[in-house]
């Protein structure tokens, strides 16, 4: 008899499609587990689909067709219970201008019918630097603080996954590191995070693994270290000491580009360097230029980000029907 497994995933999508009245189909067939306790970065351009997908896993959306269980449960005969498993940081603040921030977190806490916990919530507002605040009424926020009292409201009720969608759009970059710091605190205490973002350096600096949605699409889901050595690529560009008319015979099976009026050598290289099993090393090309006479002024290398991958991804994609 086959065990289950001691570890489901924190949320599971099957055959997940959402299509409007207007005939738009927002989502087509999306499968996809997100693991207990990690930092799951969902990538896509506007309107690829990443905030439909979230509002179906919250119940904020019904879905065309499909399945999405959370923490053990179907949200669909089970909603009350799957959705106060969630978390939900949307982008945008809609809560009375005139209410103060303890009776807005307060009140988030209640919707769930969480007991009173003031020490819980004196936490949240202090972990978001939000405490000396939390007589203020929302009006006299500034956008900074407005993006963390989402976040605050979110976590009023303890819930052990947390979306959060687009959480540092418009805010600074001291800021935004701040949010990174508070979401890897988060995800040590075991809250499972899947954040979408624009910005490329997020997910590269906090996820574990990454999704990219294109057109309703998964493209691609993958670890993110895993991503980048598979289509990452680096390139060592070679400044020689004096210009080539062109390639010697020695090297000329080598995938080498030579550009700058024959003053630079391009060599794309896996991301981890290592080419050596075919013969063609970097250290067997630096001997295979020693040996042709050809003297090196400096050498560069750069290595793919997640942000060309991501692009590399998308541009591959077929464009849709009605765009041909």
């Amino acid at each position: 008899m086959e065990r289950p497994d001691p570890h489901p995933a924190a949320v599971s999508i099957r055959a997940l499609s959402k299509r409007y009245a207007t005939g738009h189909e927002a989502l087509k067939h999306i499968d996809l587990d997100i693991r207990r306790g990690e930092i799951f970065a969902l990538l896509g351009p506007n309107g690829a689909g990443k905030t439909t997908l979230i509002s179906i896993v919250c119940g904020i959306v019904t879905p065309s067709g499909g399945s999405v269980v959370v923490d053990g449960k179907d949200i669909a005969h089970d909603w009350r219970a799957t959705r106060a498993c969630i978390g939900l940081v949307p982008q945008e603040l809609t809560t009375d201008a005139f209410e103060t921030v303890w009776n807005a977190v307060r009140f988030s806490r209640g919707l769930f019918g969480k007991a009173p916990d003031p020490g819980h919530l004196e936490t949240v507002l202090r972990d978001l630097s939000l405490w000396d605040k939390r007589d203020a009424k929302l009006m006299t926020l500034s956008g900074g603080m407005k993006r963390r009292l989402l976040i605050a409201k979110a976590l009023a009720h303890e819930p052990a996954i947390l979306f959060l969608d687009e959480p540092t759009a418009g805010v600074d970059v001291e800021l935004r590191r701040e949010m990174w710091g508070l979401v890897r605190r988060l995800r040590e205490r075991g809250t499972t995070i899947i954040l979408t973002t624009h910005y490329i350096e997020e997910a590269e600096e906090m996820a574990d693994r990454v999704g990219v949605i294109h057109q309703g699409e998964l493209v691609v889901v993958e670890d993110k270290r895993t991503l980048m050595k598979k289509l990452g690529k680096r390139v060592l560009r070679i400044e020689l000491a004096q210009a080539l008319p062109g390639l010697p015979p020695a090297l000329a099976d080598w995938p080498l580009d030579l550009s700058e009026g024959g003053r630079r050598l391009e060599y794309h290289v896996g991301t981890d360097g290592d080419d050596a099993a075919d013969g063609r090393g970097i250290g067997a090309l630096l001997t295979g230029l020693a040996a042709s006479g050809i003297a090196v002024r400096d050498i560069e290398s750069h290595a793919t980000s997640l942000e060309e991958i991501f692009v590399g991804l998308v541009s591959r994609r077929p464009a849709p029907e009605a765009a041909r």
